[in-house]
């Protein structure tokens, strides 16, 4: 008897909506288990060439921990493409300033480059208050391990 393996089709995808709490929780860790939610790696019927992840929602994100000294020594760069046009700044500036950018960068590195990673970042939503716009999706609470 032969096994066939089951390959996923873009439009037999069952998607659902989950929230995640980022307080105190590591951004490194979170962002790479939110990573894996987006992909769909955590289901059985994953396809390398399928988008076949979930929907994921991040509250709370200006309060995630990071370890040790990165508050001072982490940089985050921007190039303008200028001369001189580099701007760096630290991880407790975007902390402050930047909260929802810093954890949707850190899971872009995370997703697959190309035309399949863009349209899983798509499904990410990050708000830095314990509010978002999405109750009509009726998410369900994620507690992820560590």
């Amino acid at each position: 008897m032969q096994r066939q393996t089951t390959i996923a089709k873009a439009n037999e995808i069952q998607r659902k909506w989950y929230v995640i709490d980022a307080e105190g929780k590591p951004l490194g860790r979170l962002a790479s288990q939110v990573a894996q939610v987006l992909i769909g790696k955590n289901k059985p019927t994953w396809t390398p060439n399928v988008d076949c992840g979930d929907y994921v929602i991040v509250i709370n994100c200006e309060k995630v921990s990071l370890s040790g000294n990165k508050l001072e020594t982490k940089k985050y760069y921007n190039v303008s493409g200028y001369d001189g046009g580099l701007r760096t700044r630290t991880a407790k500036v975007m902390v402050e300033k930047y909260p929802e950018e810093m954890f949707k960068r850190c899971v872009h590195g995370m997703v697959p480059k190309g035309r399949l990673g863009r349209q899983i970042e798509k499904k990410l939503f990050v708000y830095s208050g314990s509010d978002h716009k999405h109750e009509a999706q009726k998410p369900e609470v994620l507690e992820l391990k560590y």
